[in-house]
């Protein structure tokens, strides 16, 4: 992610006011984005029947309610991280199988959407950057929709427990996610490593560059 390279870029040439900004600005982008996705998970329950969220006070963006200390140290450093996980009891959505996931899509997707609006300010506050507080308004808004884009894109990946194994459990046969349950703590090692060594840069800056293209359409229709 953009923000890890340019803090261990930062940090390995010694300039510690660029790793100090990025360090600070980070901090509250990761909450946000955190936040923003298990709230939606709580809400997507919710809706589809499921209380056990809400009595949990998880339907909240108070980071109280959802941050997992290591969870979020491992988003600041490696890019990838986790927080606690939303209490769901299935039983009490109509379709178990669908309502879960429903329920865990709508995490990424929350990530997704704040990426969107993040992108459309960061473009807004970029063509007045003219102060110091508008450019780092802008670098902070920036952040906030790259990690939103890779906290999506990463929890899309089928593998348990991330959110994309509910959503394929949808559409695989029982017999099928029981064996991919086998072998999850091995693929997801290979993911974290994917991550980790850049493999997967890719696919991230081309979900990202997808995102600000869009945004960028969006606010060209009514600034010119």
């Amino acid at each position: 992610m953009e923000e890890k390279q340019l803090l261990l870029r930062a940090i390995l040439r010694g300039d510690l006011r660029t790793a100090f900004i990025t360090l600070a600005l980070s901090l509250p982008a990761i909450v946000l984005c955190l936040s923003v996705h298990e709230a939606a998970h709580g809400a997507a329950a919710y809706l589809l029947g499921d209380r056990t969220a809400r009595n949990a006070g998880r339907v909240t963006l108070s980071p109280l309610a959802h941050i997992d200390p290591m969870g979020f140290v491992c988003l600041l450093l490696f890019g990838f991280g986790w927080a606690r996980p939303v209490p769901v009891n299935i039983s009490n959505f109509k379709n178990r199988r669908w309502g879960m996931a429903l329920t865990a899509l709508a995490g990424p997707l929350s990530n997704f959407v704040t990426a969107f609006i993040a992108y459309c300010l960061y473009l807004l506050v970029w063509m007045n950057s003219s102060s110091v507080f508008m450019q780092t308004l802008g670098m902070f808004l920036s952040i906030v929709g790259s990690m939103s884009v890779g906290l999506g894109v990463f929890n899309l990946i089928p593998v348990h427990p991330l959110d994309g194994s509910r959503v394929v459990d949808a559409f695989l046969p029982f017999s099928w996610s029981l064996r991919l349950q086998r072998y999850q703590n091995i693929i997801l090692l290979v993911f974290i490593a994917a991550l980790w060594f850049g493999w997967l840069d890719g696919l991230m800056s081309l979900a990202g560059n997808a995102m600000l293209h869009l945004a960028a359409r969006c606010v060209g229709l009514f600034i010119p």
